[in-house]
């Protein structure tokens, strides 16, 4: 439930988490875009009440409260008018409420996202036989979304043992966790080569540009993506969202 995950937001930020949720937490924050986005917007909405209900901002208050009777059907304590408590978990989760009401109504003309469009295979290097055990610990990391573990294991094995599949697995993983211009420079020397990633990379270079906000680039990208190439389907779809 959303109510839950708000509360879990709020234990993180008042470190009231045990040790091991705590890294649970770290962990999704680090690999879960999405879920990375829902606690900033939340973090971001909670130090807003704090600065508006410090300078007495009555009516806001009012009107947050109103909104947490209609909605969670659980009335706030009275509390003091000069400084709210970010303790009370159900008012902030009616901001919450507030917010993302009003996010949805602002965003939904916006540009798409980098989180709608990185669905990426697995990495699949064990069943063409036997590999080095780095490269067996890396295919588990990427395929388990541990993309901060996979990149130095990919690092060592490019440095060891360069082939563009290798490269382009190394490339995904420094793109999620956001080493976007290291990722461009693999994904450039893919492109300029002869091998079946060449167009892939294509596709992840519109990603970074993508991520980055550079919507211009991106679709320059995207236009550059043939119509053989696995991905042209999706740089369709994503050159229309970005018209």
């Amino acid at each position: 439930m959303q109510e839950e995950l708000y509360i879990a937001f709020e234990n993180y930020l008042n470190n009231e988490m045990a040790l091991e949720e705590k890294i649970t937490f770290d962990n999704k924050l680090h690999n879960d875009e999405a879920f990375k986005k829902q606690f900033e917007l939340y973090k971001e909405t909670t130090q807003f009440l704090e600065i508006k209900f410090s300078n007495d901002s009555v009516d806001f208050k009012k009107n947050l409260e109103s909104i947490s009777e209609e909605h969670f059907a659980v009335k706030p304590q009275k509390k003091e008018s000069k400084v709210i408590s970010i303790q009370s978990k159900w008012l902030a989760i009616a901001a919450m409420f507030v917010v993302f009401i009003g996010v949805w109504f602002i965003n939904s003309g916006d540009n798409p996202s980098y989180s709608d469009y990185n669905q990426h295979e697995n990495a699949n290097f064990v069943e063409r036989g036997s590999v080095i055990q780095d490269l067996k610990t890396a295919q588990e990391a990427f395929n388990n979304k541990n993309y901060g573990e996979a990149v130095p294991l990919f690092k060592k094995i490019v440095i060891e043992n360069k082939t563009p599949e290798i490269e382009f697995y190394y490339g995904i993983s420094l793109l999620e966790i956001n080493k976007t211009h290291e990722a461009e420079v693999v994904f450039n020397s893919l492109k300029e080569g002869t091998s079946v990633y060449s167009q892939r990379a294509i596709w992840y270079l519109a990603l970074a540009k993508l991520k980055l906000k550079e919507f211009k680039a991106c679709k320059n990208y995207l236009s550059q993506i043939s119509s053989d190439s696995e991905d042209y389907e999706k740089a369709q779809e994503l050159l229309k969202d970005l018209d």
